[in-house]
């Protein structure tokens, strides 16, 4: 059985990212927990407003879930810039993801208009 919001493109590469992050946020030293924790809210965010956007009836209502996740999605791509910077991550890493975060984010803005 499938809910409808598992059949949106835009839903399936927001999991892809969120097991990247998950992958990241494994290897983050015990000193960075306060990045760990921002990266794990904010991701989680993009595949939860997803589903309970695509839920809504009114497109305002999906539109207000769709554009928290892009929002979300891009503090995604700021936290990630930061662990570059920290070393946390290196530049091939840092772009695969934000790859699947610019699609994402792409995905999001077609379906809020």
């Amino acid at each position: 059985m499938n809910f409808n919001h598992e059949k949106l493109d835009v839903y399936q590469v927001s999991l892809e990212y969120t097991k990247e992050t998950f992958n990241v946020m494994e290897k983050m030293p015990s000193g960075y927990s306060y990045l760990k924790d921002q990266l794990k809210r904010a991701s989680l965010s993009v595949p939860l407003n997803i589903a309970e956007g695509n839920a809504k009836f009114s497109k305002k209502e999906k539109a207000r879930f769709f554009s928290i996740a892009r929002a979300s999605a891009n503090e995604c791509s700021a936290v990630f810039d930061v662990a570059k910077i920290a070393q946390i991550i290196d530049s091939k890493e840092k772009e695969k993801i934000k790859k699947l975060l610019y699609r994402i984010i792409c995905m999001l803005s077609k379906l809020i208009v």
